[in-house]
């Protein structure tokens, strides 16, 4: 062979390998062009969480290097700083390109007015790769964005090593929850921990699964069709049953006073024995790859369980949580179709949603897979429990999931003050019902 026939072989070789190169490189493919596009990212952020490290660097910071044809602008926001930035950007007409989003409740004026993308078409027969759970259509009827996960915003979470130690056993049903109340009190521990101070979660967290298991989703559906009212005796009797928890001295008032992120070191640091939150307050347990360090050490991580709220009295519904498809990320609708800011935009959702990305959510306990086979051998204790949780209980409604603003801000406000003896169940059913009929007669 000549010189010249070996370096037209080499040549050959040169390219069918750079060719396999492209053809392997993980996550998405976007046509890689001279023209850096620029991309802005409202993102919903908890800068003391567990494992935000592992997030900047293996999500974020991984995609910056492979796509630095795509500059990335992203704002950090967290709990109400978010919710009233977005309604703001709504309001003005000055939407991020890219933007965290909820299926639904907090997320209504993005969905409703179509203010981001139908996702579908793009998304195409990558459908298949996501539980369908996860792609159900949302509050505006459509895919207004691609949940990173799943989500069940009620979960028990119970120290059982203090329990063995106090002679206790956790509770099967509401009576052998009250049972231990004596006895938690004299140990100078209380019951159940919330962190409660924003109205919020209650609502989510607690009084959406009590609703569910006492009025059920078949209640709500006949609510949002004027065919059942919130005066009717089924969510009485759910706000009740609420009220109860505070006369029964399972709840205590100081849950109404505690920020939100105070609950969980005080969980840790063993000043009750159960905690009531979201399935995400997981990852605040876990280690801290920044520090080394973990609220709960993995070792000591199978002393503690995650379950549900024991059996209530009366309840149609029996062994359920309150759930939805999680958070994530949808698109602004004015960005135009086909065009270059298009295609960056949906590599980055893409790219966000992938199953490198929800592996480090799942490993740090963010958040639950919505993709199909995403699994990990690092997983520690709490987070294996985290992935078992969603296989052991049926899901009901979240009440800011199916309802506007408009409404469960009165229920999160009345809620706060059943707790503070402020108003009666029926006083707040009937604020609810008052504010469910003027938003019903705007919406038509």
């Amino acid at each position: 062979m000549t010189v010249r026939d070996r370096l037209k072989a080499a040549s050959v070789w040169v390219f069918l390998l750079a060719a396999l190169a492209l053809v392997c490189v993980p996550g998405p493919v976007a046509a890689q062009s001279d023209e850096v596009i620029t991309l802005r990212v409202l993102n919903y952020l908890d800068q003391s969480a567990a494992g935000i490290q592992r997030e900047e660097a293996e999500i974020w910071d991984a995609f910056a290097a492979a796509y630095p044809n795509i500059r990335i602008e992203r704002e950090d926001l967290f709990l109400e700083a978010f919710h009233q930035k977005t309604e703001a950007y709504a309001a003005a007409g000055q939407l991020p390109d890219v933007l965290y989003m909820w299926p639904g409740g907090r997320s209504t004026t993005l969905h409703v007015n179509r203010l981001v993308k139908d996702l579908t078409p793009l998304l195409g027969d990558a459908a298949d790769e996501f539980s369908p759970a996860a792609l159900v259509p949302q509050a505006g009827g459509y895919l207004g964005m691609i949940p990173i996960g799943l989500t069940s915003t009620h979960v028990l979470f119970v120290n059982v090593k203090m329990l063995d130690e106090l002679g206790l056993a956790v509770p099967e049903t509401y009576e052998d929850l009250v049972a231990m109340v004596p006895a938690l009190r004299a140990a100078g521990k209380e019951v159940i921990l919330m962190g409660a101070e924003d109205d919020w979660v209650v609502q989510s967290t607690l009084f959406s699964m009590i609703a569910g298991r006492l009025a059920g989703n078949e209640f709500f559906d006949a609510v949002l069709a004027g065919e059942a009212k919130f005066t009717d005796p089924p969510f009485v009797e759910a706000l009740r049953f609420y009220r109860r928890l505070f006369d029964d001295g399972v709840l205590s008032v100081t849950s109404l006073l505690t920020p939100y992120g105070e609950a969980k070191p005080l969980f840790a640091s063993g000043r009750a024995p159960f905690l009531v939150d979201g399935d995400w307050a997981t990852s605040a347990f876990l280690t801290d790859p920044a520090t080394g360090e973990a609220l709960i050490p993995p070792e000591e991580q199978h002393h503690y369980v995650l379950t549900v709220f024991p059996a209530i009295p009366g309840e149609k519904n029996s062994r359920t949580t309150s759930s939805l498809p999680g958070t994530g990320f949808g698109i602004n609708a004015a960005i135009p179709a086909g065009s270059a800011k298009e295609e960056a935009a949906w590599t980055l959702v893409q790219w966000l949603t992938s199953e490198r990305a929800q592996q480090v959510r799942l490993e740090t306990g963010t958040a639950f897979p919505s993709r199909k086979g995403v699994t990990s051998q690092r997983l520690e204790p709490l987070a294996r429990a985290r992935a078992s949780f969603y296989g052991e209980y049926g899901g009901t409604y979240v009440l800011d999931d199916i309802f506007p603003s408009e409404v469960f801000g009165p229920i999160n406000v009345g809620l706060q003050e059943i707790g503070l003896g402020f108003s009666t169940p029926e006083e707040v059913a009937a604020t609810v019902q008052a504010a469910f009929d003027a938003w019903r007669s705007t919406a038509r």
